[in-house]
């Protein structure tokens, strides 16, 4: 697509040198993002992941229709694999307003806002459908995503970011008992470690990028993530058994600086939020050929799938619900997000 030329030249600019770089140029608006309405602006959009991920053909498409719409006033150039830095970066970067938007997970959010706790947490979505339904209900979360606003960051919409479920070397997983002994690479958080605890295995945090060598090495004994990754990352070859607990659908949010928003006349702003929407139904499109794809490809490696006893790992993980929901505004959240999966 158009929007990769300029990608290989980027992929050695550091988000210092950004910020540098708009420190020094005048967009004409105040806080250094916004439109120059004298001219097209393209919005640099930061990704972590690659170019057939389903979240980046969506936003990338978004671009395009975007630009027609706006005929040609605003467009999109999204920056995949990490070429504009990592989540945590690209997300000061938005607040600096050195960049307009990025794709970042929700832990980010947490860390601004514990509420968005109610989000990270296991089986708190029922499908990718509930989960698309209730995070963009401006009935449920837009009082959350407004508390972001003095931050720096408003949150446009939460995309979906796959099904995490467990795979290891040994066996099939079945039941919380089965990971008993099993160092399990997670995401490195207080909640995952207790997560993994409550799942009956031992959770290791590590980049994801050392985790082939750790899981070949004996260093670990598997992971838990989506069947993209697992594919992908060639995971299958070292850890052949893909037990479906679906433990864990973490929503990734769509980011931007307020003054870019802000900046837009009434019928702009109308036209994004309307892509925005359709992106959102364009994306569940894509994870579905992605899964399928992705299993295809694990299978071919050796991986073999299995079903586990999902309401003994529901059940195992309650304490961690319980304990995670300290507030009174945490708890009616949640609630508000289990009634919509009814």
């Amino acid at each position: 697509m158009r929007r990769n030329k300029v990608v290989s030249i980027l992929a050695t600019v550091t988000p210092a040198t950004l910020v540098l770089a708009a420190c020094g140029s005048g967009s004409g608006e105040e806080g250094g993002a916004g439109v120059n309405e004298d001219s097209a602006k393209v919005f640099k959009v930061a990704f972590n992941q690659t170019e057939t991920h389903p979240q980046y053909k969506a936003v990338d498409e978004m671009g395009d229709r975007i630009s027609e719409r706006t005929e040609g006033r605003y467009d999109l150039q999204v920056y995949p694999n990490e070429t504009l830095g990592t989540q945590k970066d690209t997300l000061e970067l938005v607040q600096a307003g050195s960049i307009e938007m990025a794709m970042v997970a929700g832990s980010l959010l947490e860390n601004i806002n514990p509420d968005f706790v109610v989000f990270n947490l296991p089986y708190t979505f029922d499908s990718q459908e509930h989960q698309r339904k209730t995070v963009n209900d401006p009935e449920i979360t837009g009082e959350l995503f407004a508390s972001m606003e003095d931050s720096g960051v408003r949150v446009l919409v939460g995309f979906h970011g796959g099904v995490r479920s467990v795979y290891n070397g040994e066996k099939p997983i079945e039941t919380p008992e089965d990971l008993a002994g099993m160092k399990i690479r997670v995401i490195e958080s207080d909640t995952n470690l207790r997560m993994m605890e409550l799942m009956g295995g031992t959770g290791t945090p590590m980049g994801q990028g050392e985790v082939y060598t750790a899981i070949q090495s004996g260093v670990i004994d598997g992971g838990e993530n989506n069947e993209s990754i697992y594919a992908n990352l060639k995971h299958a070859e070292i850890a052949p058994y893909y037990s479906y607990t679906r433990h864990l659908m973490f929503p990734d949010y769509l980011v931007v600086n307020p003054a870019v928003m802000d900046g837009m006349s009434e019928e702009d702003r109308a036209v994004f939020t309307e892509e925005l929407a359709a992106a959102i139904d364009a994306e569940a499109g894509y994870w579905g050929e992605e899964v399928e794809k992705s299993v295809a490809a694990a299978k071919e490696a050796g991986a073999q799938f299995n079903e586990v006893d999902a309401d003994a790992f529901r059940a195992a993980l309650t304490p961690l619900i319980e304990e995670s929901l300290t507030t009174d505004t945490q708890k009616a959240l949640y609630e508000a997000v289990r009634a919509g999966a009814e």
